[in-house]
């Protein structure tokens, strides 16, 4: 990926680094990953729904965390536009920029914009709207159990890397038709680009690698998968068309859903409210899951968007061709919406975890994910009546990813069996 060229001439911001931005908050460090909603709380009250920030490398945003403020951009694509050549910071971006994968160029849906956008993702909920969600849950039981199967002796377990992290995308592997093989370096890949850890381009184009075999061997022994799907739809999409959207679908599913089942076993082991009687826990998951993603959403934050035009928001002037980033987190805890932040979340769905508007996860991506979910978290407190943490809460360290929100491990201890589970 490298600079692309701008569709707009560049607006006349001061570079990275310079006294304009003094003062201006970093979006990233100890101190945010540390406690981010102290974080979110201390933005708000001194620059209100709208804050200037530094992004890594000095590189200025606008940082969207009012709940109407961010549902405003997301509604209105045409102003808050997704295509990221307008960016009017590209002569200050080097080429190995660790936010490079969000952020450069790709002919993929991610970037498209009007009838193009939803022309593509029309094709990508056409193709996932066809996964039989019946199935799919037997499925994800039986990923889960066979991957109990590999500990369940052990009386303890990292339950990120030994279930959270690889479930998913197991699952996904057989929405794609991937073959069992590719997992591995695919799991690999995903949290090296996502984490922004060294190596993130480098990855990134392994993901690439991946979908493009995924797609030649599709295009040879088609099957019931969504990627025959995608390869047949009407849209006619080009093979590079296909290969970008795969990896987009891809890389959207797997770590969100890692962290969001992480992030739910997390609490259930926790909250008193879960965490009594986790054997009879099955009717409290979906409770569970839902206030994750208004307390714990795994994604975060979201690169973004880029002002098309000169306009105000949240009582800033946002130039034309400025990033902004969508504080996802932050605006499901606005005070303006949730005034008692204690207050219950059952059955409330108006949380921003998904995103909203044209550009927000292409249904039905969101009720497959919480099947997957779901299935996993049930599974486990079914085969692990006794589970408990191995260290106390405070102990638990969080993924250094200002993007994405979840636990680096997760160990637990039980009661050790031998007898594996399986379904039918």
């Amino acid at each position: 990926m490298t600079e692309p060229e701008s569709l707009t001439a560049p607006a006349d911001v001061p570079p990275a680094g310079c006294p304009a931005h003094e003062g201006v908050l970093s979006l990233y460090g100890e101190r945010f990953l540390r406690n981010p909603a102290e974080l979110y709380r201390e933005m708000r009250q001194e620059h209100g729904p709208v804050v200037p920030v530094v992004i890594e490398g000095g590189i200025p945003a606008w940082f969207v965390i009012g709940y109407r403020e961010l549902h405003h951009v997301l509604s209105n694509p045409e102003v808050f536009a997704r295509d990221c050549r307008r960016w009017n910071q590209w002569p200050n971006i080097p080429p190995d920029w660790p936010l490079m994968p969000f952020v450069g160029y790709q002919p993929s849906t991610l970037f498209a914009e009007g009838d193009e956008h939803r022309r593509r993702a029309g094709a990508i909920s056409d193709g996932l709207f066809v996964v039989d969600q019946f199935d799919l849950q037997m499925q994800s039981e039986r990923i889960a159990d066979e991957l109990i199967d590999t500990f369940v002796g052990a009386g303890e377990v990292d339950l990120m890397a030994e279930f959270a992290h690889p479930l998913p995308l197991l699952a996904v592997a057989k929405i794609f038709g991937l073959p069992e093989t590719e997992t591995p370096g695919l799991l690999r890949d995903m949290m090296t680009t996502v984490n922004g850890d060294e190596g993130a381009l480098d990855a990134f184009q392994g993901i690439y690698a991946a979908m493009r075999r995924l797609v030649a061997h599709k295009s040879d022994q088609p099957g019931p998968d969504f990627t025959t799907r995608m390869l047949n739809d009407p849209v006619g999409l080009t093979e590079e068309q296909l290969i970008q959207d795969l990896v987009l679908v891809v890389t959207a599913a797997q770590q969100p859903m890692a962290y969001w089942i992480g992030n739910t076993i997390r609490l259930m082991l926790t909250d008193d409210r879960f965490s009594v009687n986790l054997a009879g826990g099955r009717r409290s998951v979906g409770q569970a899951l839902n206030e994750v993603l208004w307390e714990d959403t795994p994604t975060q934050n979201y690169v973004g968007r880029w002002a098309a035009r000169n306009i105000q928001l949240g009582g800033q002037q946002i130039k034309t061709g400025d990033l902004i980033i969508l504080g996802l987190a932050a605006a499901n805890s606005d005070p303006q919406v949730r005034p008692d932040p204690e207050s219950a979340t059952a059955g409330n769905h108006a949380m921003l975890s998904f995103s909203h508007g044209e550009h927000r996860c292409p249904y039905p991506a969101p009720e497959l994910a919480e099947v997957i979910c779901r299935a996993a978290v049930e599974v486990l407190l079914d085969r692990l009546p006794d589970v408990l943490l191995a260290v106390s809460p405070e102990e638990l360290e969080w993924s250094p990813s200002v993007w994405m929100r979840g636990l680096l491990s997760l160990p637990v201890t039980f009661t050790p069996s031998y007898v594996t589970g399986g379904i039918g």
